[in-house]
């Protein structure tokens, strides 16, 4: 109380002052409604909190949960990445395999087809060298036989052609009478 009448002076002297009977100021009705109004408000108050507490405290437990969802769908996605990596490898090798395979298969069928494009060449050129050499005999032979003959004819005179005949009936009967 005497800090209260302390406080009263100091006022008095600045030209404020402050009544120090407590009745008659209120003051201790103002107090009492001041701790009924904390006590109500606490409990209302309090009640509000708790509940928006709950409610921040659930939607972090949400947030959570769905960030450990999203987690474990991202480390799902990566999987099927590396799956997916994994068989764009294999397919691509396998392509480089098969495009190397037929390019060899190309050449090689290209190496046979030029073979036997040679070898017929070989035959075909075989063959008209054959023909003509046949031409070629048939010719001379056309050509000996003609010359023959016509020395023949030049040769040949009656005498010669009787004796050729007497020969040739000679040689004939030799082979009919053996």
């Amino acid at each position: 109380m005497k800090i209260f009448d302390l406080i009263a002076q100091s006022l008095l002297y600045a030209g404020i002052s402050f009544n120090s009977n407590f009745l008659e100021a209120n003051v201790l009705n103002i107090l009492l409604l001041l701790i009924g109004l904390i006590y109500v408000l606490k409990n209302f108050l309090g009640s509000i909190l708790n509940e928006r507490q709950d409610k921040v405290l659930f939607a972090i437990k949400e947030s959570e949960e769905r960030l450990e969802q999203a987690t474990l769908r991202l480390d799902e996605a990566k999987k099927q990445l590396a799956q997916t990596q994994i068989i764009i490898n294999q397919i691509i090798n396998e392509a480089e395999e098969t495009a190397k395979k037929v390019r060899e298969s190309i050449l090689e069928q290209g190496k046979v087809d030029i073979e036997k494009l040679t070898q017929s060449s070989k035959a075909s050129i075989q063959f008209a060298e054959n023909q003509v050499r046949l031409q070629i005999q048939q010719q001379i032979t056309a050509l000996a036989i003609e010359k023959v003959s016509a020395e023949i004819n030049n040769q040949m005179n009656p005498i010669m052609h009787n004796k050729i005949i007497n020969q040739s009936i000679m040689q004939l009967e030799g082979k009919i009478n053996l």
